[in-house]
């Protein structure tokens, strides 16, 4: 792994130095394991005394923290976004030699830039069209008229199906599905009636999509997911939904149909939404909340119970279970008539 100088990263990031510019580092490491020739950071000045004992070839971190620090130092206003790309630096992706793999099938008339990688038994549909130094791993399948821009990267076991749209920089983790069918049934009777899926999933540039998240297809529209947006493993994207450019989803995030979330959004890991609903810009919603309705203010939103003790839990169940009790005998006095006593 070459090893770059502190002086080199400082001036490349728009950094302040303190320390020795001559210094080289060659990898990334936490902060309690850090060796002479590695970088870590701090990225909450309240945790300096963390900084104790430090034995890193250099920390990045904010300019409160300089004088607790006993190594070198790259300073920086959001310490968490320097140290992540030093790190890309740092630890660069593998390169992917261009061509196709023999044991690779592409259609005839399938385009692929001569600088993109198909890995080994990748299936690339009819039409599709693979822009340049696109890496398609292992496995991977691409279907009819599918569209993956410059520089995009399915890492493996990805399946881009028909028509989808994936702009450029955009990473795919192993085992995503993109434009697979929505949950679309008619009722009829007794029974349910499939409504044929005939919308597509565009997918703007430098989005990121995590291992085994599912993104579904527009039933007439298209789902559409806006540039930077960030999305964790086992998120389910129901069809048509909507995402504003630059939000971030945790695990196990639920999108029913035609939900529609904001730009700087901000969904913690289990939030569900109902669907048709609608997340104005800059909401963050914590974690295991259940929205039902739209959101239209900016704002923190939070919802469900944490957990507690056994025993509190069930005397919380049970004061819960009289509560409607309790409002009829409010109600009554209100009123000014005598409520019955409870049973």
């Amino acid at each position: 792994m070459a090893q770059v100088s502190l002086g080199e990263l400082a001036v490349r990031f728009g950094l302040a130095l303190r320390g020795d510019p001559a210094r080289r580092v060659g990898s990334v490491a936490t902060l309690d394991a850090a060796a002479a020739d590695q970088v870590a950071f701090l990225a909450d000045p309240r945790l300096a005394d963390r900084l104790t004992g430090c034995r890193a070839g250099a920390v990045v971190l904010h300019p409160s923290s300089v004088e607790s620090c006993p190594v070198d130092c790259l300073i920086a206003d959001n310490p968490h976004a320097a140290f992540a790309r030093i790190a890309a630096v740092l630890h660069p992706l593998p390169a992917a030699p261009a061509g196709v793999h023999p044991t690779a099938v592409v259609a005839a008339d399938a385009v692929v830039h001569p600088s993109a990688h198909v890995g080994p038994q990748s299936v690339i549909g009819a039409r599709a069209r693979i822009g340049s130094r696109v890496v398609i791993g292992p496995g991977c399948v691409v279907g009819e008229d599918a569209v993956l821009d410059d520089d995009v990267r399915l890492v493996a076991r990805v399946t881009v199906l028909e028509r989808v749209e994936i702009g450029a920089r955009s990473v795919l983790h192993p085992g995503s599905v993109v434009g697979s069918e929505g949950f679309g049934y008619a009722p009829e009777g007794r029974a349910w009636i499939h409504v044929p899926q005939v919308g597509t999933v565009r997918i703007g540039a430098d989005v990121e999509i995590g291992a085994n998240t599912t993104i579904d297809r527009g039933a007439l529209g298209d789902t559409v997911i806006g540039e930077g947006v960030k999305i964790d493993n086992l998120v389910q994207i129901g069809h048509n939904c909507s995402i504003g450019a630059h939000s971030a989803l945790a695990g196990c995030v639920g999108l029913a149909g035609s939900s529609h979330v904001g730009a700087r959004c901000r969904l913690g890991g289990g939030v569900g939404l109902a669907g048709h609903l609608t997340l104005c810009d800059d909401v963050t919603v914590t974690g295991y909340t259940l929205v039902t309705g739209d959101i239209r203010e900016p704002g923190v939103y939070s919802g469900g119970v944490p957990a507690e003790p056994a025993a509190d839990w069930r005397r919380v169940v049970g004061r819960l279970k009289r509560i409607d009790s309790l409002a009829r005998r409010v109600s009554a006095l209100e009123r000014g008539a005598v409520p019955d006593e409870p049973a």
